[in-house]
């Protein structure tokens, strides 16, 4: 796992002997994570690593870690173990290129797409189509004495 952060405070080197009679070595921090909330985190490296890893108050790096808990009397410790630290390199810009460094200008922004005719309202015909019902939007009313006689003595119909 991977977490990106600020380094704020250096807790020191812790050192002894364990009961079999090596020596051991530890070195804690804590990183402070970017972002709208951001979160204090308490690491450590172990061992050998303290002497490689050259972390500095006040820079940023990106962590290489793994997360353990473990329990000790009914109770429940984590631990973060870091294995590697590398300074952090915040990403380029949306839009621009990832690989080749950053161009000059940012890319022109896309054009939305438009229609090739002109907006015609809704109902009307697009250009060169002929219009229905010769250019009114109604159809014709039906002829009297086309199946819809008023007088028919068949239609139940109140209106």
């Amino acid at each position: 796992m991977e977490i990106e952060g600020k380094i704020i405070l250096d807790l020191g080197l812790q050192q002894g002997v364990s009961k079999a009679g090596n020596q051991w070595k530890k070195k804690e921090w804590v990183l402070e994570t970017f972002g709208q909330y951001p979160k204090k985190v308490k690491f450590h490296v172990f061992g050998d690593r303290v002497d490689t890893m050259d972390i500095q108050v006040g820079n940023s790096y990106t962590l290489s870690v793994d997360i353990e808990s473990r329990e000790f009397n009914e109770r429940w410790y984590t631990d973060v173990n870091c294995y590697a630290a590398r300074p952090f390199v915040q990403a380029p810009p949306q839009g621009y290129p990832q690989q080749g460094g950053y161009p000059q200008q940012p890319y022109a922004p896309q054009q939305p797409y438009a229609p090739q005719q002109p907006y015609a309202p809704q109902g009307a015909a697009p250009q060169g189509v002929p219009e229905p019902f010769g250019g009114n939007a109604f159809p014709p009313a039906p002829a009297a004495g086309a199946g819809f006689d008023s007088g028919d003595s068949t239609d139940d119909l109140p209106f």
